[in-house]
């Protein structure tokens, strides 16, 4: 009996690249990862060279090609990157500079021209303008630097450049281009009007597939190099929360799943197009079939614990085990309660120039409180961007959450989130690659080895569950009232001082405290 097939599923995520090998029943047979460091020249910037993510990429397959037989075996290749950051290449296929990322703020006073130029937009696009996105971020780069965007022949995500690298093809697809703002995603096609408000260009934008299907035959050079078949196909792939996403299996209407990564998205799948551009959320284009997934993002997850973990020269596990002795000691809700917005607020609030307040530091506060303090705080966020959903009619206030990433190894950190939601929480085998696992569902897919619906849906295996717990759901009720409080007079701060924050969109609030629906402009 010959040997099961394997795929090839590549993540480009922001602090790391992975690369698995899985079989069909989704075990991972080998798995390969390199670090990736970010420029911040300034405030609110943020910037990787793709030249960056194609070596972490060679070295990943290199290190899996030491296992010639196995990657004889593949049979597909998927792919999943961080969204929102526009590549660009001159004709000769190259990048021309960094690439802003999607936590870069700098494009503030683009996004006012970019509304001011076409008011509907976000009913249009996968969001409002916010400087993550890569329209206002091309406004931004006509200002400051024109021969740039002169010398540019296209625009590509950041897994797109990655497929460019493999195989020689330009091609994006539609759960990824939505963050570009220049798609019309009511026509899932590039839009002339939108592009023009941009300052670019329809003819300077790469074709659009699906994400299922083939965009491509992994290079000849690069497939005798790592022990590949020739001809491998490469699927096109998918924007990563729509990637691990499928990695769940979250594909029907009303599943959700938490990715607990960098950044921390909650995202639920829908039937319908309905964008809350209010509020922040990106709506995009599912990577399964007449599907849309609805994400709310909270700009600073794992992130902010890094960041604490710096600050106080301290390992993440270290300060881990600090915070779960804290709570077993019952002295978790003697923390400060934590406004974590250290790169601003996306969803629901879409404040991307506030900062990160604490509340309650004193004397007494060491580190493992400021720690719980910050998981805490990122629970609150995604508490509060399921409510905005649930207000408009997104998903159901019952049923299961699949969670993944690094931070899903927190069974302390799930619980907090399982009892805020009231639902139970289901971590996947697999979960840290599931982004991985996700794109190689599409591999087989794009390869000819499973119909959609079923290789795209499929539920995964679980590690664990986690149920909601009814006393820290009793102790976390008042923290997240003064934890509101303070997030909605942040909000109204800086709507005062800017002027521009939210478009004029009334802030969000808790259902108990307003008896009017929020209203998108």
């Amino acid at each position: 009996m010959s040997a099961p097939e394997l795929w090839l599923g590549i993540d480009l995520g922001t602090t790391g690249l992975k690369a698995t090998l899985s079989d069909d029943e989704e075990r991972v047979h080998a798995s390969a990862a390199r670090r990736l460091a970010t420029v911040r020249e300034r405030e609110g910037w943020s910037e990787q060279h793709p030249d960056d993510w194609w070596a972490a990429a060679l070295a990943c397959l290199d290190e899996l090609a030491r296992d010639r037989a196995a990657m004889g075996r593949v049979a597909g290749v998927g792919l999943s990157g961080q969204m929102l950051g526009p590549v660009l290449i001159d004709r000769g296929d190259r990048a021309l500079r960094r690439t802003p990322l999607w936590n870069d703020g700098r494009a503030v006073r683009e996004c006012a021209e970019l509304l001011s130029a076409v008011p509907d937009i976000g009913r249009r696009t996968s969001a409002s303008p916010d400087p993550g996105f890569g329209a206002p971020k091309l406004l931004w780069l006509a200002r400051h630097e024109p021969r740039t965007l002169e010398a540019a022949d296209c625009l590509l995500l950041p897994k797109d450049f990655l497929r460019l690298r493999l195989t020689g093809e330009r091609a994006t697809e539609p759960s990824d281009a939505g963050g570009t703002l220049l798609m019309d995603l009511r026509e899932l096609a590039w839009s002339a009007e939108l592009c023009a408000a941009a300052g670019w260009s329809t003819d300077r934008l790469p074709p659009v597939v699906r994400s299922w299907e083939p965009a491509g035959t992994v290079l000849p050079a690069l497939a005798a190099r790592f022990g590949l078949r020739p001809g491998l196909p490469v699927a096109a792939g998918a924007g990563d929360n729509m990637a691990a996403s499928l990695g769940v299996g979250a594909t029907r209407p009303g599943q959700c799943a938490i990715s607990l990564g960098t950044s921390a998205v909650l995202c639920t799948v829908d039937d319908a197009f309905r964008p809350l551009p209010a509020h922040g959320f990106l709506t995009g284009a599912h990577a399964a079939p007449d599907a849309w997934l609805s994400t709310g993002v909270v700009m600073s997850a794992t992130s902010a614990v890094d960041w604490l973990c710096a600050l106080l020269g301290r390992t993440v596990e270290t300060l881990g085990a600090e915070i779960d002795a804290l709570h077993a000691a019952g002295r978790a809700w003697e923390s400060p309660v934590a406004v974590p917005w250290l790169a601003g607020n996306r969803t629901p609030h879409d404040r991307p120039g506030a900062r990160a307040r604490f509340d309650g530091v004193g004397l007494s506060t060491d580190a493992a409180m400021l720690g719980h303090s910050l998981i805490e705080g990122v629970a609150f966020q995604l508490r509060e961007c399921e409510l905005a959903q649930l207000r408009a009619g997104i998903g159901t206030a019952a049923g299961e959450v699949r969670i993944v990433g690094g931070g899903s190894r927190s069974r302390l950190w799930c619980a907090l989130i399982a009892s805020l939601l009231g639902r139970h929480v289901t971590v996947p085998v697999g979960g840290d690659v599931a982004a991985c696992l996700g794109a190689a569902r599409l591999a087989r897919v794009a390869a000819g080895r499973g119909d959609v619906a079923g290789t795209l849906g499929r539920a995964p295996r679980p590690a664990a569950v986690v149920e909601p717990d009814a006393a820290i759901a009793d102790a976390l009720a008042p923290r997240f009232e003064r934890y509101l409080g303070a997030a909605l007079e942040m909000a109204g701060r800086e709507s005062i001082e800017s002027g521009t924050a939210n478009r004029g969109a009334p802030p969000f609030a808790h259902p108990s405290t307003r008896s009017d629906p929020p209203v998108d402009p």
